[in-house]
């Protein structure tokens, strides 16, 4: 087996190994997403794509990341992204290798910390993270914009119009009952 940093060659295999987790689209577009994440990784110095090999046979790889734990907990952590294996290559190490060298890129940077990520209803990827000492740290939710503003109560704007009535209601009562003990 051979650890390397991605190459532009690598492109068509990461978006047939990532395609569960690259947005949805054309194939040329994957394509091109995926381009750009090893250009850029390969012209930063604070990220690195990473390729397992296996007979000369991309295995698997890792998106590796030196950023911080969240962008308010600033401890610095490495961030290793969809740290995937092809099916036909699991069991025969590449995952050990491919967190290996997330572990590498880490100590390079003078981090302590490595995290990741494995889908919820992945559960051989969760327990192989447990097995290296992986804990749960959070629970990331997606939803889109529109489902979540469905579920939101009303709109602030018109709660703070509603508000505002009540404050204007408050004031003309307490007028009214000042009019009313003032003796005439």
């Amino acid at each position: 087996m051979t650890v390397r940093v991605a190459e532009a060659t690598d492109v068509p295999a990461l978006r047939e190994l990532w395609s569960d987790i690259l947005r949805r689209g054309a194939l040329d577009e994957q394509l091109a997403d995926v381009a750009g994440i090893v250009t850029t990784a390969e012209a930063r110095e604070d990220q690195c794509v990473v390729v397992a090999e296996v007979d000369g046979e991309v295995a698997g790889a890792v998106y590796l990341e030196a950023t911080t734990f969240t962008p308010i907990n600033l401890e610095r952590a490495v961030l290793a992204v969809s740290p995937h294996v092809f099916t036909r290559f699991r069991r025969k190490g590449v995952g050990s290798a491919l967190m290996e060298a997330a572990c590498r890129f880490a100590e390079q940077h003078g981090i302590t910390h490595v995290q990741t990520a494995a889908a919820a209803e992945a559960r051989d990827a969760n327990r192989f993270m447990a097995r290296l000492s992986f804990t749960p740290q959070a629970t990331l939710r997606a939803a889109t914009t529109s489902a979540v503003r469905a579920r939101l109560p009303q709109s602030r704007q018109a709660t703070q119009a509603a508000t505002s009535r009540q404050r204007i209601d408050r004031v003309l009562a307490a007028r009214r009952i000042r009019r009313e003990r003032v003796p005439g």
